[in-house]
């Protein structure tokens, strides 16, 4: 695998930035290098977040992902999105939430704009909201195939109360399928 530069944003208290974190552990598991860069702004609840994520089979030398080499984004929030979709690459793949991000016409001449329900998907369909992490995890993954789906499950289950294992798998399928579906519909 070359490198691969991810970018998930959203707002403050929404937990889809954990997907970056699974990863960057993952990635390491499998003894490549992987690092996760959060930002924060000022207001942490309901402010615009964003999680850098860098996977690569050499050393990383720079924490930070540089605008214009993401090649993946994933968006659950229009105030983020806006923010950071400038750092995707030109024919780059941008994941969004439809009933909260609003790409322009010039957004979707720019990038591959692919819209999933990812906050509805784990509120209704696996039945917690907080796996929307995992089901956003899945939607990269399967877009991006940075690493071997039995790795990166497992890390996600390493990362989760047990009593929750059974839902955050149902997210992770959903995820996968969904974002199938999705690539297949291109």
């Amino acid at each position: 695998m070359s490198k691969i530069v991810m970018r998930f944003t959203g707002v403050g208290g929404q937990g889809v930035l954990l997907a970056g974190e699974i990863f960057a552990a993952a990635k390491i598991k499998e003894g490549g290098f992987g690092i996760k860069t959060a930002t924060y702004t000022s207001q942490v609840r309901g402010g615009a977040t964003v999680v850098d994520i860098q996977l690569d089979d050499n050393e990383i030398f720079y924490p930070y992902a540089i605008d214009g080499e993401i090649d993946f984004m994933l968006s659950v929030a229009d105030v983020s999105y806006q923010q950071f979709k400038n750092g995707v690459k030109d024919g780059g793949t941008i994941v969004i939430e439809p009933n909260l991000v609003h790409p322009t016409d010039e957004d979707r001449k720019r990038w591959n704009i692919v819209e999933i329900a990812i906050i509805t998907i784990a509120k209704e369909e696996v039945g917690n909201v907080i796996t929307q992490s995992v089901v956003a995890l899945a939607i990269a993954n399967t877009y991006t195939k940075a690493l071997d789906k039995k790795l990166l499950v497992d890390t996600m289950l390493s990362k989760v109360p047990k009593k929750v294992h059974e839902l955050n798998l149902k997210a992770y399928d959903l995820g996968e399928k969904y974002a199938t579906e999705a690539m297949a519909e291109a």
